[in-house]
């Protein structure tokens, strides 16, 4: 008797040549590290990233909340496969210079991972020719 194991899928697998970010509890992928906006976030459990898209992310009610920058109207968004709540989404900013943030997403770093690609360095040969032009480069 042949026992049949469930894999888990998810709705989006990202390029495996891009670097990416996952959920840290599932490993879903979460973002391109191309729709990286910004690192300079805050989140209720410390730093958070700002995306302009996310995949296999699920989306709560909106509601409005006073934040860091003033008052937005903000949706929990929860991971597709585990259902652990991930950070944000804003829905609508009152203020205008929070205007940009707009449709994008917050992801605390305490739920995601590096994925694909990060630990990829040139070869070192590479590494030494670089350092050689530096080094006969002109100072001015």
């Amino acid at each position: 008797m042949v026992k049949m194991t469930k894999s888990k899928t998810f709705q989006a697998y990202l390029p495996t040549c891009h670097r990416t970010y996952s959920c840290i509890h599932c490993r879903a992928h979460l973002a391109n590290h191309d729709e990286l906006i910004s690192k300079s976030f805050q989140g209720s459990q410390g730093r958070a990233y700002l995306f302009n898209s996310v995949v296999n992310v699920g989306c709560g009610p909106a509601e409005e909340r006073v934040l860091l920058t003033g008052l937005h109207a903000v949706a929990d968004i929860y991971c597709e496969n585990c259902k652990t709540t991930l950070g944000w989404k804003y829905e609508h900013a009152f203020e205008s210079s929070q205007k940009y943030k707009e449709g994008k997403f917050i992801i605390e770093l305490a739920h995601m991972i590096k994925d694909n690609g990060w630990d990829v360095r040139p070869p070192p040969d590479a590494r030494r020719r670089r350092a050689a032009v530096v080094a006969r480069a002109p100072l001015f």
